[in-house]
């Protein structure tokens, strides 16, 4: 099969060996996989040849015999179009019991330098991590995982009635974010972003109102209820902690992978709090599957270009400078 790859300097598309089911497995024909800042953070780091991308959906080509952990047969088939998450659990400790698979002390993550991802054609997942996606074009299928990523965030924010909410970014995490604070309870939702492009992204997954970062300062008045800092910048933690209201919540949702420099004093006397997240848990993937399923979001809101597997090295380049981008998308049907 044909699969982007990490270079010293980049990607290329070479030739790998197609991958076959072991027991509790699935192959997928990949109709498409998203381009994530996470990918953007950590291609640099990984070792040439690794295979990344974690946000994808696909064809069911091939079924592995039955694992004997999962306690009953999975019921897919060939032909079933399915979502899957990017990790890969043990199944039998209590956070894959209760669905939160990625705080599996035994956990495997796919498409980031563990397990083979879905920038290639074909890749092997877990069933029990798997979710059929039925109804909608395959390729929306992508977006089942990064909704999940927006569902997890909004729940974790704890969002009260009337709540006024600032998300600053807003990429693919912080639309993602919106689009499920806007069939929430919260009052005002604000977006900052200093691209125009993803302002009106913005606008489009619900805000009530967009502003660049230097016109913010004159909406914070008396601090937001919520912030959820959705860009993974240094600097950003402290942007929120100036937004927030006294005993008001932040939530740290990008992916800062340098120092980031803040005065904790700054939250200590608006007694805020603030919490960390990542992933989300099975249940949240499959409520944003479904969320696809029927038709309530889709690409015409959060995708601004499809393209193939020759174009992973131009577009990772693209979004790992400023842009006006939405989700871009990788599909391998694309010549």
């Amino acid at each position: 099969m044909r699969a982007a790859v990490t270079t010293a300097d980049g990607f290329e598309v070479v030739e790998v060996p197609d991958p076959t089911p072991g027991p509790g497995e699935l192959v997928l024909r990949v109709a498409a996989n998203g381009i994530c800042g996470s990918d953007l953070s950590t291609a640099p780091f990984l070792p040439p040849g690794t295979i990344l991308g974690h946000e994808f959906a696909g064809e069911v080509v091939a079924v592995g015999p039955p694992d004997p952990a999962d306690g009953a047969h999975h019921g897919f088939r060939l032909g079933d179009h399915v979502a899957s998450m990017p990790v890969r659990g043990c199944r039998r400790c209590r956070a894959c019991l209760v669905g939160d698979i990625a705080r599996c002390p035994s956990v495997r993550t796919l498409g980031l330098g563990v397990l083979p991802g879905a920038l290639a054609e074909f890749v092997v997942v877990g069933a029990a991590e798997s979710v059929r996606v039925d109804g909608i074009d395959p390729v929306d299928g992508a977006l089942v995982e990064p909704l999940a990523v927006g569902l997890h965030i909004v729940m974790r924010a704890g969002i009260e009635p009337a709540d006024r909410v600032l998300v600053l970014g807003a990429g693919p995490v912080g639309t993602a974010v919106l689009h499920w604070l806007s069939r929430g309870v919260a009052g005002e939702v604000i977006s900052s972003d200093p691209s125009p492009g993803r302002r009106a992204a913005a606008l489009d997954a619900g805000a009530s109102a967009v502003h660049t970062p230097e016109q913010l300062s004159g909406e914070v008045r008396d601090g937001f209820d919520v912030v959820i800092e959705c860009v993974g910048k240094p600097g950003m933690i402290a942007a929120a902690l100036d937004a927030v209201r006294t005993h008001g919540r932040i939530v740290v949702a990008g992916v800062c992978l340098g120092d980031d420099h803040f005065m904790p004093v700054a939250g200590i006397v608006k007694e805020a709090s603030m919490y960390f997240v990542s992933y989300y848990t099975k249940t949240e993937f499959c409520t944003a599957a479904a969320e696809l399923n029927r038709g309530a979001v889709g690409s015409s809101t959060l995708v601004s270009q499809i393209v193939g597997l020759d174009e992973v090295d131009r577009v990772f380049a693209e979004l790992s400078a400023p842009n006006d981008h939405r989700k871009v998308l990788i599909s391998p049907a694309v010549g």
